[in-house]
């Protein structure tokens, strides 16, 4: 399960404890060789055995079930081993073998979710510490520093460790093991323009695991039948982009080439924690964009932060080619942001 969908779980949870549901959490806490789920992956069980989610699939899932409304039922938590041979493995969901971990417990009040609710509606990342054995919970929001430092130093260096790797794991701590669950808001890509680079673009987006907006004022570009199974939102970029949620694993890509929709996408970007702004243009094009960014008043700090040309310099000359170059220059900037090349042409010092 991807992490943006990990809120999900806690959030079927709650709803279920709400509605006057008895309910069992289990969680995959480790994998070793092939597993379909990775650690953080979760399954929610009610004492009806009614469930929602996913650990695994095949008897393994039917087995935590079962165990489940014993936990329900005692209300003590506890941890489940599976080991599949290779052989036994497409029984069992594992694809060719291997070993999972699984947390089962029974959740019973809300406010732990409520927390997590919040966090989940201000597009916030979040860390979820589980004491294993007692089945004890803390709750982390990741950009917050002041809570970061209230942990154990050691700790706090695990959770920093996980949420920069995005992936949950088991963690040693004073004579017991915590489960450091880090939960991330949806990896979202938003593209201004419904142009037909954006349309190889929005594929590779999707392959990667984006949610993908596109965003046009002009009804006859932002169409269903350019962008199948796409959001599409028909309006201003900047009135748009003020409605949704931007947040420290949103990339927005300008593509329009025309300063009336990107510039108006760049100025609310440019104030977002987005951790990627690319745009579409020429060296020289880019040079004229940011005077006019300049006199609008934005710092050349700011400024430099729009990598233009958009994606890495690959020679990209076809839209496909420019997609692709683009959505690995997204990828360095997510996954080795101290790698991440500089804008090919900066903004000239104040």
């Amino acid at each position: 399960m991807d992490n943006s969908r990990m809120y999900s779980m806690y959030a079927k949870a709650r709803e279920w404890i709400q509605e006057g549901r008895e309910v069992a959490l289990a969680t995959v806490i480790a994998t070793w060789g092939s597993s379909p789920r990775q650690a953080g992956s979760q399954l929610v069980i009610d004492a009806q055995g009614a469930f929602e989610g996913s650990v695994s699939g095949g008897c393994i899932e039917g087995a935590v079930i079962t165990e489940a409304l014993e936990v329900i039922a005692d209300g003590i938590p506890r941890r489940l081993f599976f080991g599949v041979s290779t052989e036994q493995a497409w029984d069992v969901g594992l694809a060719c073998g291997g070993e999972v971990e699984i947390y089962l417990e029974k959740v019973s009040g809300v406010s732990l979710l409520d927390e997590l609710a919040l966090l989940d509606g201000a597009s916030r990342s979040a860390c979820v510490l589980t004491e294993l054995s007692s089945g004890s919970k803390t709750i982390v929001a990741l950009d917050d520093s002041g809570a970061l430092a209230q942990l154990d130093p050691a700790l706090s260096e695990v959770v920093t460790r996980a949420a920069l790797s995005e992936r949950s794991m088991i963690s040693p701590f004073q004579g017991t093991d915590t489960f450091v669950h880090i939960i991330h808001p949806p990896l979202t890509i938003i593209i201004i323009g419904a142009v037909h680079i954006a349309q190889p673009l929005v594929k590779m987006a999707h392959i990667a695991g984006y949610r993908v907006i596109v965003i046009d004022p002009r009804a006859s570009f932002a169409t269903n039948e350019r962008f199948p199974q796409t959001e599409l939102v028909c309006g201003w970029p900047d009135e748009e982009l003020s409605r949704l949620p931007i947040h420290a694993r949103t990339a927005i890509v300008t593509l329009a080439h025309d300063p009336k929709l990107d510039d108006a996408a760049l100025k609310v970007a440019l104030r977002s924690r987005a951790f990627y702004i690319g745009a579409l243009g020429s060296t020289i094009t880019h040079g004229k964009r940011l005077a006019r960014l300049k006199e609008a008043g934005f710092t050349a700090d700011e400024r430099a932060r729009i990598q233009a040309p958009v994606g890495l310099d690959i020679g990209a000359l076809t839209p496909a080619e420019i997609a692709i170059a683009t959505i690995a220059q997204v990828t360095l900037f997510r996954r080795k942001p101290d790698l991440a090349l500089p804008a090919r042409h900066r903004p000239d010092s104040e």
